[in-house]
């Protein structure tokens, strides 16, 4: 399924805009539950779904471990989400009687709206300067609500957004496809623990036992990726307690798992129902093309994830060229 899909979707080649781009500040465009098909046909959802795909594919069957090319820009990249990791030692939650919803998240949120621009600016080569403001919208987006002080997967979205994006100006390319998911990604995936755990984030828009995770879903999606044609190891074989702890550091679904029970307490099978189904299909590439499906269907086709989502020069509303 994902490869008849790859062919007509974007993926992370130099497809820098030609010289002279105009690039505009990302807003909402879906403001209505009938919007949505406007979003399914759009430039942006094909970008998208193709930078997911081709970064799945390049996944396949390869350990976090493995040896990959990291280029400056991927540097840069773990530079910035290390300074983001440094302002929330430095903003320690404070006292109030809730006990969710930490309030010193704000004052977190506010140092990144300030220098998010400048963040981005770092990343880019200086000839895509003036992409900065646009590409700097999505990691805003990437990193909770302020307001309700929750984080689910449309704030997971708007970091892969982000990140599909410097491939649109060039800044990642396509020899950066293991480093962008093996250690951007997954210093993303460090620091958005560390906020949910120092700030009590509450999940947005949880499906609580029948949703696939409180937070995540992409690092499923790729981890089950990592597994396929793996000679020992099954879907099965997840639920297990000393394959976790022997397997944790070389497969990033594993690491999820084992995060989730250092999280919950309980049988695994009560408060993670959908995963605890996973480990009874039969093999990996089911799984993954089954959690591709499930993405689909529960993140990206549903208006109270996409409402939030916002489009600008390169990533268009416009629809896709066929």
């Amino acid at each position: 399924m994902a490869e008849t899909e790859q062919q007509s979707a974007s993926s992370p080649e130099d497809e820098a805009p030609e010289a002279g781009t105009t690039y505009i500040l990302p807003k909402k465009e879906i403001s209505m539950v009938p919007d949505m098909g406007k979003w399914k046909r759009s430039q942006a959802y094909a970008d998208y779904m193709g930078f997911i795909l081709t970064l799945n594919e390049g996944v396949k069957g390869k350990k976090l471990t493995c040896e990959y090319e990291v280029s400056e820009t991927v540097e840069k990249l773990v530079d910035l989400l290390g300074t983001l990791d440094r302002w929330i030692t430095e903003t320690p939650p404070v006292d109030q009687p809730s006990r969710f919803g930490n309030k010193a998240y704000r004052t977190w949120f506010s140092k990144l709206e300030q220098e998010a621009e400048a963040l981005v600016s770092a990343v880019l080569p200086a000839e895509k300067a003036a992409a900065a403001p646009e590409v700097a919208v999505y990691l805003k987006e990437s990193v909770g609500n302020p307001t309700r002080i929750d984080y689910g997967t449309g704030h997971e979205a708007a970091f892969a957004a982000f990140l599909c994006c410097l491939c649109k100006v060039g800044a990642l390319r396509i020899s950066d496809q293991l480093a962008i998911v093996f250690k951007v990604f997954i210093r993303y995936l460090q620091v958005m623990r560390k906020l949910q755990r120092t700030y009590r984030m509450e999940p947005a828009g949880s499906q609580g036992v029948w949703g696939l995770d409180d937070f995540q879903f992409l690092p499923f999606i790729w981890g089950s990726a990592q597994f396929i044609d793996h000679p020992t190891l099954e879907p099965r074989h997840f639920i297990d307690e000393r394959v976790l702890n022997e397997h944790y550091q070389d497969y990033v679904f594993l690491d999820c798992i084992k995060f989730i029970n250092e999280m919950k307490t309980g049988p695994f099978a009560e408060h993670s129902n959908q995963l605890w189904n996973i480990s009874a299909v039969p093999s990996w590439s089911k799984v993954n093309q089954g959690l591709i499906r499930m993405y689909k269907a529960e993140c990206l086709e549903k208006f109270p994830v996409i409402q939030h989502f916002k489009f600008g020069s390169l990533l268009s509303i416009q629809p896709a060229r066929p």
